[in-house]
């Protein structure tokens, strides 16, 4: 159909024959949504103007799934198994540990560079996530793996073609999951699981939030009075805490600092 020909009552038929997968449904009404607010601004004449515009969202169940110490351990021992008999490739099982490692989305994992890697100061510059550029705070685990991982070409994680990134993970984590005896968890589960760990540890939400990009309302002026360090120590905390359990050893608790207890850091002063 071309863009003017396009109803509400299109949208709304599409929308509601996939109810069945309400997330899917819902990101398509806002990807043309998306498309038609664009020719709307080229100065594209639609007749109904944005046909998705008041469209009702499916309601959506929020899956969250969270690895414990033990799954940890096996999906650790799977890793270092496909590793040893190169039953995966490199780029796939460096990709799952830095996931593991960083709270990193997928997208910033696959798509990373070598330039944005920066040892010295134990951080990598993204020029471009969902949130925008941003720097994310390395700890030693995830450091040293960075620092060990043999470089091929601009790409951190590179694919099976010369000069190309990594494209999928899906099938690689699929055959480790299934190695592992874990079910049910998906790529990105390894960022929540990053924020549980931390948070579970007794992190500040802020430091979290600092550490693995959070965009949430306000968020960015809470950050303002937070130096590298303590991010930085966070940062290493949680990815020494999800190494350890990875290697089968039970992770000790974290340490509480002063201060660092709930949303506002070492400013924060609650009435009681």
């Amino acid at each position: 159909m071309k863009a003017e020909a396009v109803t509400r009552t299109d949208i709304l038929a599409l929308h509601r024959a996939h109810r069945e997968t309400p997330v899917e449904a819902n990101r398509a009404v806002t990807l043309l949504s998306g498309i038609f607010a664009w020719a709307e601004d080229e100065g594209l004449v639609l007749p109904e103007g944005n046909p998705c515009r008041r469209i009702k969202k499916h309601t959506e169940r929020r899956r969250e799934r969270y690895l414990s110490a033990q799954e940890l351990a096996r999906l650790g021992a799977a890793l270092a198994q496909a590793e040893r008999d190169a039953s995966e490739p490199a780029a796939a099982i460096l990709a799952i540990r830095l996931l593991l490692l960083t709270g990193c989305r997928k997208s910033e994992i696959l798509g990373l560079r070598w330039e944005d890697v920066d040892l010295e100061r134990s951080c990598l510059r993204l020029p471009d996530s969902k949130t925008g550029a941003k720097t994310v705070l390395l700890g030693a685990a995830a450091l040293q793996l960075l620092a060990e991982a043999e470089q091929q070409g601009p790409w951190v994680c590179p694919g099976g073609r010369a000069g190309e990134p990594l494209k999928n993970l899906y099938k690689p984590w699929g055959r480790i999951c299934t190695a592992a005896g874990v079910a049910g968890v998906r790529p990105h589960d390894l960022r929540h699981g990053y924020v549980s760990m931390g948070a579970v540890g007794g992190e500040s939400l802020v430091v979290i939030g600092a550490i693995v990009g959070h965009s949430a309302a306000g968020m960015t002026e809470r950050y303002a009075h937070l130096s590298d360090d303590p991010v930085r120590a966070a940062a290493d905390r949680i990815s020494s805490a999800i190494a350890a359990a990875m290697s089968g050893v039970d992770p000790a608790p974290v340490r509480i600092h002063p201060g660092t207890r709930g949303h506002g850091g070492p400013h924060d002063r609650r009435r009681r």
